[in-house]
Parts: structure tokens; C-alpha cells; sequence
């Protein structure tokens, strides 16, 4: 008898434990977390994920794998990240182009389709040509492109992406139709400016830092920085305003999200993981050492704000015609 109340007092006391507020937040994670990238490995999300990823392993105590997940202008990876499992195991990093491609006709997808858990980057558009090119501002490379429609082709990500739009906005913006630089699709920056390097290409429109260590290896050049202002970390670059001009901005974002229907407090755990990297030396010295910009809104704030880019890059598509 002894020992049969020693078994239901033990058995007991576990129900008790697990029936604990937080007791299911002090168990996750148990295993490996997988994080996935849309873009290809080299380009300034597959960075952002990888320095995230890195830092997300110290704070849970659980290897962190990023996968890239390449493909359909971005729509195979942000889909196998809103069609896992919401159990936490399946994380992603997110990008601007996931309030583009369903304006296209390309996906169904929207910021509504997943649990949103931060944003931490915003970088603007860059215009990058060869370091040969004989442009020594972009207003000379514009008036080329206006002179010969149809020769210079250009990159840096997939069609109907954030870069595929800072041209054809620049573009539309100086009078000439978007398709007289006819756009060769890749799977994020670093394909992209490869083509450049190679010839492929004649002009990148991606984020400088993307093209940084090409830059600082003399193969290629940046004209101008699609901003309000100049960046604190190329501060010798122009705005494409006050080099020819044209009041055109666009940046790129990403933050980081799981599949709708995390557990609320999986979602308080990598929420709060996410805050300390943000905060922490590591994360703000990788990001500004390469001038990637940072930004933090959290949960609600990061809906909000994925909201209102949804909105205004649908009515800039429009405009543009690159919207179904």
C-alpha cells in the first residue's frame, strides 16, 4: 500500500508540474530549430538570418539551421515558411517582397498568413553598375538607358521583386518606360551582382551594403542611394535626388516570423530572444560594420507596419503596371 501511494503521489506531483503556468515555455525548444531564407545564401537576408540565427542559438540553447529556400520570385521560401508546423521548430526571415508578389498574381500569400514576431532591418536601394563603367554619376547611366532602350539589362532579384521596382520606379520617375532596362530575374542580390561582375548585367538595383564587399574590391560602383538622406555608413554617396534629381525612395525590410498559429507563449520566448539580440553589441556591430540598417517593431507594431508597406507598394505597383 506504501508504495502504491508513493506512485500516485509521484504521478501527481508530474501533473502538477506540467499543469504549471510557463511550464510548457521552460520546455521549448527540445530540439533543433530550423530557419528558413526565400533568398539565396550571400545576399543581405541570408546575412540578417545567419548573424540572427547565430545569436538565437545562445539564447535557447538549440542549434539554429538556416536553410535557403530559393525560387519563384520568393514565393517557395516564404511558402514553406507559413506552411509548417507552428510549433516553433520552423522559423523564417521574411522580406518586403511578401507584400509584392500576391499584386502580381503569383501567390496568395500575405503578412496575414503568418505569426509575426519582429522586424530588424531596413536598408534602401542602391544603383550599382561595374567599376569600369564609363557613367560617373547616375544621371550620365540614366541618360544611356534613355538613348538605347532595350540594351542594358539589369538585376538583383527575382521579377517583380523590391530592386525589380527601385528601377522601374527610378526609371519611370525620369521619364523613361520601365521596360527600356529589361529585368534578368535571380534569386536575391549576390547572383545578381555576380552577373554584373561577369557581364551578364550592365546595373543592380539592390542595397549598398549587398554590394559592399564588391565595392571594397574595386569591381564595383555605386551612383546613388535610393533615400530621404545619405547613409551614415556610405556617406559619400548621393541620393538619387541630388544626383539627378528624381524624388524616388524604396528600401527593403526584413524580420523575422513562424507559421500562423504559434503558441502564444513560444511566441513570448522568441519575441523576447529576438529583443536582446536586437539590443545586444554582436547583432548592432555585425549590422552596422557591413551598413545594414536596423530597426525594431515587435509583434503588433511589426503587423503594422507590414500593413501599411502592403498598401502603398500595391498602389506604387499599379501605377507602375506591375501590378495583376
Amino acid at each position: 500500500m506504501r508504495r502504491t501511494f508513493l506512485k500516485t503521489l509521484v504521478a501527481a506531483a508530474a501533473a502538477a508540474t506540467l499543469a504549471l503556468p510557463g511550464a510548457a515555455l521552460a520546455a521549448y525548444p527540445e530540439r533543433p530549430i530550423t530557419m528558413i531564407v526565400p533568398w539565396g545564401a550571400g545576399g543581405g537576408t541570408d546575412a540578417t538570418a545567419r548573424i540572427v540565427g547565430s545569436l538565437l542559438e545562445k539564447e535557447l540553447g538549440q542549434p539554429v539551421n538556416v536553410v535557403n529556400r530559393t525560387g519563384g520570385s520568393g514565393v517557395v521560401g516564404h511558402a514553406a515558411i507559413a506552411d509548417a508546423a507552428p510549433d516553433g521548430y520552423t522559423l523564417g526571415i521574411i522580406t518586403v517582397e511578401i507584400g509584392m508578389m500576391h499584386w502580381q498574381g503569383l501567390t496568395q500569400l500575405t503578412y496575414e498568413s503568418y505569426t509575426p514576431l519582429a522586424l530588424m532591418n531596413i536598408d534602401p536601394a542602391g544603383v550599382q553598375v561595374r567599376a569600369d563603367a564609363p557613367y560617373k554619376d547616375v544621371k550620365e547611366l540614366l541618360a544611356a538607358i534613355k538613348a538605347n532602350p532595350g540594351k542594358f539589362k539589369a538585376s538583383g532579384t527575382g521579377q517583380g521583386g523590391i530592386w525589380h521596382l527601385a528601377l522601374a520606379g527610378m526609371l519611370a520617375m525620369d521619364g523613361i518606360p520601365p521596360n527600356a532596362a529589361p529585368w534578368v530575374p535571380s534569386n536575391g542580390a549576390a547572383p545578381g551582382l555576380q552577373d554584373l561582375v561577369a557581364g551578364g548585367v550592365e546595373v543592380v538595383t539592390c542595397s549598398v551594403p549587398e554590394a559592399r564587399s564588391l565595392i571594397d574590391a574595386g569591381r564595383v560602383k555605386s551612383l546613388a542611394i535610393m533615400a530621404d538622406k545619405r547613409s551614415d555608413a556610405f556617406p559619400d554617396l548621393p541620393t538619387l535626388k541630388e544626383a539627378a534629381g528624381i524624388d524616388w525612395t524604396l528600401g527593403a525590410w526584413r524580420g523575422f516570423a513562424a507559421p500562423k498559429g504559434l503558441p502564444a507563449d513560444i511566441q513570448d520566448k522568441l519575441v523576447a530572444a529576438l529583443d536582446k539580440i536586437y539590443k545586444g553589441a554582436e547583432f548592432q556591430d555585425f549590422m552596422k560594420g557591413r551598413g545594414f540598417g536596423v530597426s525594431w517593431a515587435p509583434k503588433d507594431e511589426f503587423v503594422a507596419f507590414m500593413k501599411q508597406s502592403n498598401e502603398s507598394l500595391g498602389t506604387v505597383m499599379k501605377e507602375l503596371g506591375l501590378a495583376k
